[in-house]
């Protein structure tokens, strides 16, 4: 039997909403960070690691984003979120939580 994969949320909360609302005054590095960060998401997705993402849809970017992984190991949920492209590169801050889906419309 194979051992149960340990779910985890981590939220991300860019340090200028201003910029999660818009971007237009978003800078090059900015359009390159959350390139790296997209493709970071696919990349977990592909893995099958990635349950989903989304951001809050708030006007003013206040609302954070969150992204519900699916993993072997606490210790692997961890190094996922450090590795993430909005935090190493300053653009955002986040915190992660253990997690369990309790209900979906589709089975996970």
């Amino acid at each position: 039997m194979a051992e149960e994969k340990l779910q985890f949320i981590y939220f991300i909360q860019a340090k200028d909403p201003s910029k999660a609302a818009s971007r237009d005054n978003w800078a090059p590095e900015d359009f390159e960070t959350f390139d790296l960060h997209w493709a970071n998401l696919e990349r977990l997705r592909d893995e099958r690691k990635l349950v989903l993402a989304g951001r809050c849809q708030d006007p003013d970017g206040a609302g954070p984003a969150l992204c519900i992984i699916e993993v072997d190991s606490a210790d692997e949920a961890q190094s996922i979120f450090e590795m993430e492209p909005f935090f190493t590169r300053g653009f955002a801050t986040g915190n992660l939580h253990p997690y369990r889906v309790a209900l979906s419309r589709n089975e996970l």
